[in-house]
């Protein structure tokens, strides 16, 4: 019986590994490697500098097959830093929402309420609102843009043709500094959420070879149809935005209202804010003096013709220049304006037949002062065609004298 060995302990006959026959067992064969090149001594090792290694083996054969090569990432829209711009004679008087549309013709709408209800613009060191008049000379301080890419690459072919053939369709007036257009209902004049096609946007198709980009100087609401005034150059711009302000400006509306007033011919004088109606949308509502966000409008009205006590032709006045103005004011005195859809508040009132359910509102006529020569530039629109269907039907001329003509300009 064979004793046990100890932990540790050395089989007997030497160190050397034997098979399973006691004889020695055979030495692995060297690799290729080791064939090829001996293992390096000590002393070699010792003789060669730092840093220095020996040659690799060389690397296998790569692959033929290429990887896929990414499509190229889209262009990042461009951006604007922070600068400091100086206020021109030209731009002098111009609405800080103009000002920042000229200067930036990518920016967009949303953009740049959000930089101006934040702070984020600063006019002469304060905050300001879209509204507010610049005034040559000043500094604005303008925060990081981002300007929307050009859209000419996603229009299809022959879009800006299509579009300067429909302006051109709509065109009352015409000369190298402004022009006039008959803007139709249901078009919206400047862009907004869910808003893609108005007239602002339209106007870049006739940008000139200088860059500069027709501009809007005054606004009308979407379904509103008649006069909106354009100016083809920022000499223009300045010049009709003043005369809009000094009321130097004349603007005559027709509108078919529910009712008959008593009084033919009269003054509307209320103040004006902004509110909401039972969905949650703006509407603007009659406030008293001193109220937050209160605005004194004015606006003279007239009877020119009147349906069995039913419906009038009413024209229109405004002195001022109120957001709704006159729809809320017809409202107020209790003749809303026939198809509003959010100032029409006579409860089981049914359309006259024949008489669509849209917004009788045209924006028949306005005498502004040409921004060149200062001449009167007299422009009128004609009925819009459901406007026209109403009048044929209620049997109104509209070439009957329009008695507004006598109401006092103030």
């Amino acid at each position: 019986m064979r004793s046990p060995r100890k932990p540790g302990a050395k089989r007997p006959g030497g160190g050397g590994s034997r098979d399973r026959r006691g004889g020695p067992r055979p030495s692995r064969p060297p690799s290729r490697d080791e064939r090829e090149e001996p293992r390096e001594r000590p002393a070699a090792r010792a003789a060669r500098p730092r840093g220095e290694e020996r040659d690799a083996p060389p690397p296998r054969a790569a692959a033929k097959a290429t990887p896929a090569q990414p499509a190229p990432a889209a262009a990042p829209a461009p951006t604007v830093g922070v600068q400091t711009v100086e206020v021109t004679p030209d731009e002098g008087g111009m609405r800080v929402d103009r000002f920042l549309e000229a200067r930036f013709p990518g920016l967009s709408f949303s953009h740049i309420q959000r930089v101006v209800r934040k702070g984020e613009l600063r006019v002469d060191g304060r905050r300001v609102e879209t509204k507010d008049r610049l005034e040559a000379g000043q500094k604005v301080r303008i925060p990081p843009l981002s300007l929307a890419p050009p859209e000419t690459s996603k229009r299809p072919p022959g879009a800006d043709e299509q579009t300067r053939a429909f302006l051109k369709s709509i065109v009352l007036y015409e000369d190298d500094d402004m022009m006039v257009l008959d803007k139709p209902m249901g078009l919206a004049v400047q862009g907004g959420s869910g808003t893609k096609k108005h007239v602002d946007g339209m106007l870049a198709a006739l940008t000139d070879k200088q860059g500069q980009k027709p501009r809007l100087v005054h606004r009308l609401d979407k379904d509103t149809s008649g006069c909106l005034v354009i100016a083809k150059t920022r000499f223009a711009a300045s010049a009709l935005a003043k005369s809009f302000r000094s009321r130097d400006t004349r603007k005559t509306y027709w509108a078919l209202v529910a009712g008959v007033p008593r009084t033919k011919q009269g003054r509307i004088s209320t103040y004006l804010a902004k509110g909401e109606d039972d969905d949650g949308d703006a509407k603007m509502q009659v406030a008293r003096h001193g109220d937050e966000g209160a605005s004194h409008a004015v606006t003279y009205y007239a009877v020119v013709e009147t349906a069995a006590q039913k419906l009038a032709w009413l024209s229109l006045k405004p002195v001022t220049g109120r957001t709704h103005q006159l729809r809320a004011h017809t409202a107020h005195i209790g003749h809303p304006i026939v198809g509003d859809p959010k100032y029409f508040d006579i409860e089981n009132w049914e359309l006259p037949g024949g008489i669509q359910n849209k917004l009788h509102l045209l924006a028949r006529r306005i005498v502004i002062p040409h921004p060149r020569t200062g001449k009167p530039v007299d422009v009128t629109a004609k009925l819009p065609p459901h406007m026209q269907q109403s009048w044929n039907l209620l049997g109104f001329d509209a070439k009957r004298y329009d008695p507004i003509e006598d109401a006092p300009e103030e």
